[in-house]
């Protein structure tokens, strides 16, 4: 099989990819129904209605929604569409779609083409079947999609797809998008409160999101000749080769022809659906690469992400590739994050996050700066929990990967003015005077350039120059996660730091004076989660402890902290939850975390004891074979200095191969004593800690019987065949 694999390849050649146009304007967007779009094909009366509705919620009334819905179906046939869908993120690792065709009987029974406005708004896909927490019965299968008509819909593989929230027919949010869609709505709110206090022209707060999304290709015949691959997205099992990346020789090197053509093709496909595609480079790990696209709002960037990762999936094997989305897929090379670049921008045109080029605006930039400070300091538990799977939990605390403890990577600059900030006793020596702007030491913010520190690569949260970049997401997470927790506990903050500042004025003080105090409050407060250093040393680790830091490397405990105390004070206080839906949220991860290690333990028990095992005693019989040809040639001492080496190589296979079997029916036994048990927790706990480190110990007899036996015989691809097959 891995011979066959390897013939294979020997015929790859870069497919010719055709661009619409040398102009990316001519194309860009071309099927997604955007505004333009909408002004040609949509009734004035109608067109308003939308933008009424993106803008300012206005309902969408029954007629318009015919209208808006006829206009979609006719832009939509002008790219030979046939069907459409609903396309909404429920609780699983991708998104769903079900198509269904403009096709309905008329009058006479004749067949028409229709999509009508109650189509549109809202369907009925069967919810039963989707992760759900316990919120909805196999018996109780209703389930409803309702239009988001903030995020436009778009054409992909000739199919409409309109992108919508899933709730359960008694309403709970059964998806990613409802509660970012609430989290977004609550963080407006509580930035545009505090913007107010300095500008009262502010109307809106936008969060925006730049994703960087990492992945790995390996060649599909390579890929279905690993099983473990196919089945887990990662390799179970696989000796380091001797090259890798230690000569980082491939960190935005040449990019491979064959590669070259698959990320044209992306890109093409990309801009098509309005996704602004910018950049794409080689990353650390042979075989890695990363795409990022420019900032948008989050909702929009979080939808664009997860098309972005199907339409990898498929342009891939175009290509005669297979992305590997999983955190950690090769053992000992970097794994792949989605590092979450995030930030607060006002109707005005303000980065929140920027440096100003006056004391009010560098006012209102410490402000938020320090919001951010004391959001991660408070909820670190809940960005920790947002993180957290099975597949990240490998990649996490190494090969530029943040650790599991939290903390803000400020740069020197920028922390020595907070601390100037702190130590000043009164508003008058921090430098506020009386229309709310900041000078002395502090008005020297502006000379704060991009570039004056550098990039801590350790620190899970990094402020950036102009944004907050969140290192600690997986390559294959929704971005929603991260985002409805980050936008959520903002919010949260920002409504305390806002009553404590009206209680202040509530009792004599001016509003510059109540500002200072909150501030100077929050930076004493929130000074242990900043750290310039190096987060993979032991010495952090003691000195985060000695600060009060969590360090969660338990997945299952870590996804508990959804519902702990400071948890339910954000998720359900700032409404993005309600119990249940909360509940249904760590039952579902949990719940999904037990069936992958379940998944990765029953395949590597396959692996090893129907390839491996056989490989082994094949090779152990190969060599048993030439001791008795040895020993019939030689004199009996010179058999015992030529025997001695195999005799030892013998005596470790049948060492290891009895420890392989010995250890996968120990596995065995732990996953049946964790499947009887009735608590979803208790489940988890018992496969993180009874299941799963079977699986690191099975790999290391396993990766040492690879380097033994002879190379021919191996059954699987190898890590230097996986890694460097371009």
């Amino acid at each position: 099989m891995r011979f066959f694999a390897l013939q294979e390849l020997a015929n790859r050649r870069p497919l010719e990819v055709n661009i619409p146009s040398n102009k990316l304007s001519d194309y860009y967007g071309s099927h997604v129904f955007d505004r333009k779009k909408m002004q040609e094909y949509l009734p004035r009366e109608a067109y308003k209605a939308v933008t009424n509705a993106i803008e300012k919620g206005t309902p969408i009334n029954r007629e318009m929604a015919d209208l808006i819905a006829n206009g979609m179906k006719s832009w939509a046939k002008s790219l030979n569409v046939t069907h459409y869908t609903h396309w909404f993120q429920p609780l699983t690792d991708g998104t769903a779609e079900k198509h269904d065709g403009f096709i309905e009987f008329g009058e006479d029974a004749e067949v028409i083409e229709r999509f009508s406005g109650k189509l549109l708004i809202q369907q009925e896909p069967d919810a039963s079947s989707f992760p759900n927490g316990g919120i909805r019965n196999t018996f109780e299968a209703r389930g409803y999609t309702a239009w988001d008509v903030s995020s436009p819909a778009c054409v992909v593989d000739s199919t409409l797809c309109i992108p919508t929230i899933f709730i359960s027919y008694t309403g709970e949010a059964l998806d990613y998008k409802t509660p970012l869609l609430k989290a977004l709505a609550a963080v407006d709110k509580a930035a545009t409160e505090i913007c107010q206090l300095f500008d009262k022209s502010v109307n809106r707060v936008y969060a925006n999101l730049g994703w960087e999304q990492e992945y790995f290709l390996v060649d599909l015949a390579l890929y279905n000749a690993r099983p473990d691959l196919c089945l887990t997205g990662r390799t179970l099992m696989g000796h380091s080769s001797a090259k890798d990346q230690q000569l980082e020789d491939h960190y935005f090197g040449s990019i491979p022809p064959r590669v070259t053509a698959f990320m044209k093709e992306l890109e093409i496909e990309c801009h098509k659906l309005g996704i602004p595609a910018k950049t794409r480079h080689n990353e650390a790990a042979p075989n890695q690469f990363e795409l990022a696209p420019i900032f948008e709002n989050v909702n929009l960037a979080n939808d664009h992400n997860q098309l972005v990762m199907d339409l990898m999936k498929r342009i891939a094997r175009k290509h005669n590739f297979v992305v590997l989305l999983h955190e950690k897929p090769y053992n000992g090379v970097n794994g792949s994050g989605k590092h979450n670049n995030w930030s607060l921008c006002t109707d005005t045109g303000i980065n929140l996050f920027s440096p100003g080029k006056n004391p009010k605006s560098n006012l209102l930039f410490l402000t938020f700066l320090v919001n951010v400070l004391m959001m991660v300091y408070k909820n670190q538990n809940l960005l920790r929990a947002s993180i957290a799977s099975a597949g990240n939990s490998h990649r996490l605390g190494a090969n530029e990967a943040p650790p599991s403890i939290f903390s803000i990577f400020l740069g020197k600059q920028l922390s020595g003015i907070l601390d100037e900030f702190a130590s000043h006793i009164d508003s008058k020596q921090a430098g506020i005077e009386s229309k709310t702007t900041l000078k002395l030491g502090i008005g020297r913010i502006p000379e704060i350039l991009l570039d004056t520190t550098d990039r801590n690569r350790t620190s899970p949260f990094a402020f950036t120059g102009n944004r907050f970049e969140f290192r600690a997401a997986g390559a294959s997470a929704n971005c929603a996660a991260a985002m409805i927790a980050i936008n959520a506990a903002m919010a949260n903050q920002l409504n305390e730091f806002k009553a404590s500042i009206d209680k202040l004025m509530e009792e004599g003080l001016n509003k510059d004076e109540a500002l200072f105090r909150a501030l100077r409050q929050a930076i004493i407060e929130s000074e242990p989660i900043r750290f310039e250093g190096d987060g993979y040393s032991e010495e952090w680790k003691q000195e985060a402890a000695r600060r009060g830091l969590s360090n969660i490397s338990h997945v299952p405990e870590a996804l508990t902290h959804y519902v702990d105390n400071q948890s339910r004070a954000v998720l359900i206080g700032e409404r993005i939850f309600n119990e249940t839906e909360l509940a249904c949220r760590l039952e579902v991860e949990l719940e999904k975390y037990t069936m992958k290690v379940q998944i990765e333990s029953r395949v590597l028990g396959d692996l090893a004891l129907n390839h491996i095992v056989p490989t082994a005693v094949s090779y152990q019989n190969r060599l048993l074979e030439n001791l008795r040809g040895l020993k019939e040639i030689f004199s009996p001492e010179e058999y015992e200095v030529m025997s001695a080496d195999r005799k030892d190589l013998v005596r470790d296979i049948s060492r290891r191969v009895t420890a392989i079997k010995m250890q996968v029916a120990e596995m065995t036994e732990a996953r049946r004593v964790a499947n009887h048990k009735d608590n979803f927790k208790e489940k988890a706990y018992a496969y993180e800690e009874t299941v799963r480190p079977y699986l690191e110990s099975i790999r290391e007899h396993i990766d040492h019987l690879e380097m033994e036996i002879d190379d021919e015989m191996w059954p699987l691809p190898k890590y230097r065949e996986l890694m460097f097959t371009k």
